[in-house]
């Protein structure tokens, strides 16, 4: 970045980029980003560093005859001089595109954020203060205990500014840890893997998932062959964020209303109001969500069925998309809620499942005559929209729970499974807790989810990797 633009707050680049345009209607978004990151490898520290990083945002609407268009640029490391023909090539491609099909008039009467004016807020390698000796005993604990620890720390926070011709002036800080630790024997044969999400480390320990990994680790010593095939299995919270994650990916209204999704409803219109799970599940976002805070506004860079330009800077409510086991809820922007007919629902920031039960996933353990425990999914891929149906394999750790207690390490496996049908065939849910979804932890980090049981998980065949 420029020294010009670090010295430029970003809501003055924000009312400067508004005052340069010449279109009918403009936004404008800055969003400034500071990293810092630790990454260690056989028990000792390889890399550290500090990032920051500027992106801005224009947003052009043409008013036409036929109707509104838009153009959208994006740009980093924006100077000074790159100002006016950041805004310039957001009107001209506005102004060369049709109408827009998303168009609506843009958002006016939210109030101010009182810190609009403020600097943004900033991470530094201080966010590890406490984490890093923490880690270092960690490393003491592992090495004497004959494990590797591998893995990497990240703390990412965005101040996001947006400024419309209409006049809203909005900000929201987003901070977004992640921790993800692996344990591995010395002969690498055995791995197990555990991760957490924070807001700011101070809430994550590595001598205490340490130990959880020699637990595991130790299942390991002993191995299972198991074939393929259906089997009771507990998916803990970090699977279940990933699966239902996806699920919420699919659940864009219209894309339901014209049949294209599991959401539709044989010959017509969606499965609103239909009973998901017999089990009293409530899937929900709450921008503020204790300990998963995110925007309370609509903070979009570009338009699809499930947001759109037009709408930035309009509330985030609060919205349950599963309510005690029935859909409540598919996500629209105003375009597509008027195209549909459904109530408005923007998209969401985190997501909750609350399913009613207390138990921690070693109770569920305990309570389980025979049946397999995972640790986590990785490499999903969908293989039917109209079924949302799953690919992917299990990964770092498949353990056969028989009689309540762990006998052994199994197999990989590749899965085939369609989140929706797991939630009908759920028998069991426990405490819903903070958990890191392991797949999409690059693009979705806040979740709360409870341990679920699965009577037939379908384990289509064996997989080699580890």
């Amino acid at each position: 970045m420029s020294s010009s633009m670090r010295t430029t707050k970003p809501h003055e680049i924000v009312e400067q980029a508004l005052e340069l345009s010449t279109a009918d209607g403009c936004v404008v978004i800055a969003d400034e980003e500071s990293t810092a990151n630790l990454r260690w490898a056989g028990n000792a520290l390889t890399t550290n560093g500090v990032t920051r990083g500027r992106t801005l945002t224009v947003i052009a609407t043409v008013d036409g005859k036929e109707g509104t268009a838009s153009g959208v640029v994006s740009r980093s490391a924006v100077t000074a001089a790159d100002l006016e023909p950041l805004v310039r090539a957001a009107e001209a491609a506005a102004r060369g595109a049709g109408p827009a099909e998303d168009a609506q008039p843009l958002v006016t009467g939210t109030p101010h954020s009182p810190d609009f004016t403020d600097a943004p807020a900033e991470t530094t390698s201080a966010v590890f203060a406490d984490f890093a000796p923490a880690l270092g005993e960690a490393f003491a604990r592992a090495r004497a205990g004959g494990r590797e620890l591998y893995g990497f720390a990240n703390h990412e926070l965005v101040s996001t500014y947006v400024g419309t011709s209409t006049g809203l002036r909005l900000r929201h800080d987003q901070p977004k840890g992640t921790l993800e630790l692996n344990a591995k024997s010395p002969d690498r044969q055995r791995s197990a893997w555990a991760g957490r999400s924070t807001r700011d480390f101070k809430d994550v320990d590595p001598t205490a998932l340490d130990a959880e990994l020699a637990v595991r680790l130790g299942w390991a010593e002993r191995r299972i062959e198991l074939p393929a095939g259906r089997y009771e299995t507990l998916l803990p919270p970090t699977a279940v964020a990933d699966l239902l994650i996806y699920q919420m990916w699919s659940a864009a209204a219209r894309d339901a209303v014209e049949g294209r999704t599991v959401f539709s409803k044989p010959g017509g219109g969606t499965r609103l109001g239909e009973k998901l799970s017999e089990l009293p599940l409530t899937l929900r976002s709450d921008p503020n969500a204790p300990g998963l805070e995110s925007a309370p506004f609509v903070i979009a860079h570009s338009s699809g069925d499930d947001a759109s330009v037009f709408d930035n800077g309009l509330p985030v409510p609060a919205t349950d998309w599963i309510r005690d086991g029935e859909l409540a809820r598919l996500t629209t922007t105003r375009h597509t809620a008027g195209l549909t007919g459904l109530p408005l629902s923007p998209g969401f920031g985190n997501l909750i499942l609350d399913g009613g039960g207390d138990k921690s996933l070693d109770e569920m353990v305990a309570g389980t005559e025979r049946g397999l425990l995972l640790t986590c999914l990785w490499y999903i891929r969908e293989v039917d929209p109209a079924t949302l149906l799953l690919t992917g394999l299990t990964r770092d750790g498949v353990y056969l729970v028989e009689n309540g207690q762990v006998v052994g390490e199994v197999n990989n496996f590749r899965f085939n499974e369609s989140p929706v049908d797991l939630l009908s065939r759920a028998s069991e849910a426990g405490r819903t807790e903070k958990t890191l979804p392991r797949e999409w932890s690059d693009w979705f980090t806040r979740a709360a989810m409870p341990a679920l049981r699965i009577p037939d998980f379908n384990m289509s065949s064996v997989s080699k990797g580890v």
